[in-house]
């Protein structure tokens, strides 16, 4: 390609090829700009995901339709003159255009709710090595003789023969077949997800068995397209199977209770649980472990086996209220029916208090120092917390009552001074300390001038 441009330099012919590829790639880049100001636009919600590594698609626009613009050119200019500029302009704008897509589709695969996934930097870093190998060896001419020596380096694995190059071939192929069908199995999950007549538990199971079908799908059909014959691998296969058997017992057995899990939707996500003195909120099903948020906001990992074989409590299974209660002590002279009356309306308009089944008074019993009474309610979505309600509740409770005069007792213990009313006690006690007020110690101290220790 050089040798034909510096052939062709000073000639008229190359200004008509500068005007040519400037033109086209003017009209690439204003196709690119209208293109990307359309992807810019604001998409719905459930396409959120989609954005993810839509830069990398921005990014390529403007390459790509200029290869498509100046191969179209070159075509038409061909046949009147020499295109040896165009050629080489084909190869940098393909090949960036190519690295680029190969982003796009790489952070979608390895899309994880907007982040980056940690293989995601060593594909592009590969993808990009690899191309700009290829198109310097293109630019140089010398891609027929790099492709007959990697032909010509062979060796055996086992009874297949292979050479270099068909063994670059097929790491590419299986690559590209892997990618494709992580590609599929992430658009079907998205596609699962947004459905809303499946159960949670059993969108998750489907989109898990969906990428799983499809990844299993591309290994077997990777040494195919590369020529190998796929029953050579059936011994070493069933070998592995029995090794990993033995050897992953405990991986095993979480990935089976995971699904079991999910099909037999004993657990949901938002799911209050407590396991083995921890409780917090389900927030993902895994198929080797779920995560569990506690009130703590700290997430823990939990094996999916443990909560297969121990004794889990689900908080919110089927039943997203709780009851409550709310316990009161008012004076034997307030108004009991009054003041039952004023607890039924501390807790009616509360938020997430019910009124079906609505707050109930009772009396509980009479104490030492007043009249007991509760107050039972049952409060929505009772996994979220209660403490912010009862505390809502008791405050109605303190206000109601002081406005309508009903006195909540403190306690009060009598103190009797046991011994003969006249003259000084029997054992007088002897003070060690110093006695800070001398009035106040004289008021406290009985008729007779001794004080009784009670003893």
């Amino acid at each position: 390609m050089f040798s034909d441009i510096a052939r062709d330099f000073g000639q008229p012919v190359m200004l008509w090829q500068v005007a040519i590829l400037l033109a086209t790639l003017l009209v690439a880049w204003a196709l690119a700009r209208a293109l990307g100001r359309r992807m810019e636009r604001p998409q719905p919600a459930r396409y959120g995901s989609l954005r993810f590594g839509m830069e990398s698609l921005h990014r390529a626009a403007f390459p790509l339709i200029g290869a498509g613009l100046v191969w179209l050119a070159r075509a038409i200019a061909g046949q009147f003159m020499d295109t040896a500029l165009l050629d080489l302009a084909l190869v940098p704008l393909v090949g960036i255009g190519l690295i680029y897509i190969v982003f796009f589709f790489a952070r979608r695969v390895f899309n994880r709710e907007g982040g980056e996934h940690p293989w995601l930097f060593l594909v592009e870093k590969v993808v990009s090595v690899v191309v700009w190998i290829g198109m310097v060896v293109t630019l140089l001419g010398i891609q027929n003789a790099v492709i007959a020596w990697l032909d010509s380096v062979s060796f055996r694995v086992g009874n297949a023969h292979m050479t270099l190059l068909s063994l670059i071939t097929g790491m590419l192929w299986v690559g590209v077949t892997m990618i494709v069908a992580m590609w599929l199995g992430s658009s079907f999950e998205d596609r699962l997800m947004r459905s809303n007549t499946l159960d949670a538990n059993l969108k998750v199971v489907v989109a898990r068995v969906g990428r799983a079908a499809f990844v299993l799908a591309a290994i077997l059909i990777s040494p195919s397209i590369v020529g190998i014959d796929i029953t050579v691998l059936g011994v070493f296969g069933g070998a592995l199977g029995v090794g990993l058997g033995f050897g992953m017992q405990k991986i095993a057995s979480n990935y089976v209770s995971g699904f079991i899990i999910l099909l037999d939707r004993s657990l949901r996500i938002g799911d209050t649980i407590n396991v083995s003195g921890l409780q917090g909120r389900v927030t993902q099903i895994r198929t080797r472990y779920t995560v569990v948020r506690g009130l703590d906001g700290i997430e823990t990992l939990i094996p999916n086996e443990k909560l297969i074989t121990d004794v889990v409590q689900n908080q919110s299974s089927y039943l997203t209220r709780g009851y409550a209660k709310a316990a009161v002590q008012i004076a034997y002279t307030s108004d009991v029916e009054q003041a039952m009356t004023l607890l039924a309306e501390a807790a009616a308009d509360v938020p997430r208090v019910l009124h079906e089944p609505a707050p109930t008074p009772f009396l509980v019993g009479f104490g030492p120092d007043g009249i007991n009474l509760e107050l039972g309610f049952w409060i929505a979505d009772a996994a979220n917390g209660t403490g912010g309600v009862r505390s809502t509740v008791n405050r109605n409770i303190w206000r109601l009552f002081s406005e309508h005069g009903i006195t909540i007792p403190l306690a009060q213990r009598e103190v009797r001074i046991v011994g003969p009313t006249g003259g000084a006690m029997p054992h007088p006690v002897t003070m060690t300390d110093p006695v800070p007020d001398a009035t106040a110690d004289s008021a406290l101290r009985p008729a007779g001038g001794a004080v009784d220790d009670g003893r």
